[in-house]
């Protein structure tokens, strides 16, 4: 149930975090101690007791909704904000450059880990879970359909600091595919072992489903550009976390390489188990939980609890 979720434009999460700040100033005298945002107010107090997600179909979201805020006592007190990553990240990055208290959704790899300095609340019951893995999912009968899209697609693996770069190029203002061309020019022994005994092809379509989470976007764009450096013409199609599942399912969509797992896609994976071929892992490492600039004297999620 999302009965603690409130739906919010980027520009009202914004409105959102300015108007808590302004409240603040309004019933304190109080000054922020010396090197961060923290006031004799508590934490929850500060971000009126919201955290900003991100869209409301991320596994992210109901792991935090579901889990968290019940597990940890947080769901009569706390509300999570839906937004969407772009939102959540604007929010982040207003808040950091004030030195403002915020707590966001987060997860890794994402550019906001080398842009500010943040750190991941504890989680002592382990709701998030530990590292996943990032899927390349495929529609029943690619393989025989697109021989080398399949191929190419199975040897498709790289490292978090490999969608990193390309993330990085992206949020500096880069257009995605000139990003993904660009990692493709700097990274050819990589990219050789992806495209390694693939075959040519002459302008077969293809279509790769997609979220618009900073990282899938930048995977997508990669692998798209280098299917068509092989000859297909490839389609990037933008959609929400079920869609996305649903259109590789029925076929709609031919893949998606941004399948978070075991945990935040896991009610999709089970949904529409035995309707998709999961290729395998392309990236280990990442990381989800709730997420706070360092300056914020607040460690674990425990503190989040009302006195």
């Amino acid at each position: 149930m999302f009965k603690k979720l409130l739906g919010l434009t980027t520009a009202s999460v914004l409105a959102l975090g300015l108007a808590a700040c302004g409240s603040e100033d309004a019933t304190t005298e109080e000054t922020p101690a010396e090197g961060g945002a923290e006031t004799s107010a508590s934490v929850g107090e500060q971000v009126d007791y919201t955290i900003v997600g991100i869209d409301p179909g991320a596994g992210l979201m109901n792991i935090t909704i579901n889990d968290v805020l019940p597990e940890y006592g947080l769901e009569d007190d706390w509300t999570v904000i839906e937004s969407s990553g772009a939102a959540m990240a604007a929010s982040l990055a207003s808040a950091y450059e004030n030195e403002e208290p915020i707590i966001v959704t987060g997860w890794s790899p994402h550019w906001k880990f080398s842009e500010f300095d943040l750190k991941y609340l504890e989680d002592p019951l382990n709701l998030y879970g530990g590292a996943e893995d990032v899927h390349t999912i495929a529609r029943l009968g690619l393989e025989a359909d697109h021989p080398s899209a399949y191929q190419l697609l199975s040897q498709f693996q790289w490292e978090p600091e490999h969608i990193e770069y390309t993330m990085a190029l992206i949020n500096d203002g880069m257009n995605p595919d000139e990003a993904a061309e660009q990692f493709v020019s700097e990274h050819a022994d990589l990219v050789a072992t992806w495209t390694e005994g693939v075959d040519a092809v002459e302008g077969d379509s293809f279509t790769l489903l997609y979220v618009a989470w900073d990282d899938v976007i930048a995977g997508t764009n990669v692998i798209g550009h280098v299917l068509e450096t092989v000859g297909y013409d490839v389609d990037l199609t933008q959609v929400d976390a079920g869609p996305m599942w649903a259109g590789v399912a029925t076929g709609s969509g031919d893949a998606t390489v941004g399948a978070w797992l075991p945990t935040t896609h896991s009610d999709y994976y089970a949904q529409y188990e035995g309707d998709f071929e999961d290729l395998g892992s392309n990236l280990h490492g990442t990381a989800l939980g709730l997420v706070v600039p360092t300056y914020m004297d607040i460690d674990s999620i425990e503190d989040l609890v009302k006195e």
